[in-house]
């Protein structure tokens, strides 16, 4: 199994304004740590300011952002490049990670578009991590996205993947209900794309619910509770590749914090159980 190291560690959840309160008069002892989109907390100040600077004091924050549009035809924005790292540096944010598609071109377009499955595409959006990487004097980590047509595809979705990693040499943020969502919508099979995952270069996992428009469409929502079979797949990931930090997403209908946070507990027990079986396996080597 697995033996990272990794920046950080247990169960998480994203930290929303709407949750503050709650979250600071019950501190969920069983949260390792917190995700934020740092688009919505640069230049934050006064009470919401000091407040996020107490969780950041308290809790490991990661950033998971929302407008880099890696893929986009349009250049970066290094003015806001610049200004994330500062952020990043004065919170001590143990992690930054965006999304393997786009955003933008001249204009936010407010929806992750699915980039080319090209060699060509995956050059070009390799060599923009790489700077991305330079500016912000970190690797970042990309994470495999839902999509719902493949315009221009030459090669799996999964070649794709792998090819931008190792060409950019950056990390990754798998998504664990993204691959159960585009293995129902694009009919693959959800652990053969796993097994074929580079593990070492992942940092932390998302799991989260989605939404069932039919059988076979599924779309990724972050509003709904995770079903049985993606819980499933998280399984065998921590099977497969030891355990890894694991951040719950819920972007809208979020329940009440307990609710919340039994969904977490489920996280927490799987890595329980798979950390147990990693020990005596351990054990019974030393022997």
């Amino acid at each position: 199994m697995n033996q990272k190291q990794y920046s950080v560690h247990g169960a998480g959840v994203g930290l929303r304004r709407s949750m503050i309160t709650e979250l600071q008069d019950q501190p969920p002892s069983q949260v390792g740590f917190m995700e934020v989109a740092p688009e919505n907390w640069i230049g934050v100040g006064g009470v919401i300011g000091k407040q996020f600077q107490a969780f950041a004091e308290k809790y490991d924050i990661i950033c998971h952002g929302l407008s880099l549009s890696i893929g986009s035809p349009s250049p970066l924005d290094e003015a806001f490049l610049h200004r994330l790292k500062r952020f990043l540096d004065e919170h001590n944010i143990k992690i930054y990670s965006e999304h393997l598609s786009y955003c933008s071109d001249d204009g936010h377009l407010y929806d992750l578009l699915p980039i080319p499955f090209t060699e060509e595409a995956a050059n070009y959006v390799a060599k923009r991590i790489k700077r991305v990487q330079d500016i912000l004097e970190r690797p970042v980590a990309m994470e495999n996205v839902s999509y719902y047509a493949a315009p221009g595809q030459q090669m799996p979705e999964i070649e794709f993947l792998n090819a931008v990693l190792e060409q950019a040499d950056c990390k990754m943020l798998l998504d664990v209900n993204n691959i159960y969502v585009n293995s129902i919508n694009h009919q693959y099979d959800a652990s053969e794309f796993l097994n074929a995952i580079p593990a070492d270069r992942v940092e932390y996992i998302h799991i989260a619910g989605h939404y069932e428009e039919a059988n076979d469409l599924i779309v990724d929502t972050h509003g709904a509770d995770v079903i049985e079979p993606v819980w499933g797949l998280l399984d065998q990931t921590y099977q497969r590749y030891g355990v890894i930090p694991t951040l719950l997403e819920r972007d809208f209908n979020i329940p009440p914090l307990a609710e919340l946070l039994t969904e977490v507990d489920r996280i927490i027990s799987l890595q329980d159980k798979w950390q147990s079986a990693d020990g005596v396996a351990n054990k019974a080597k030393q022997a």
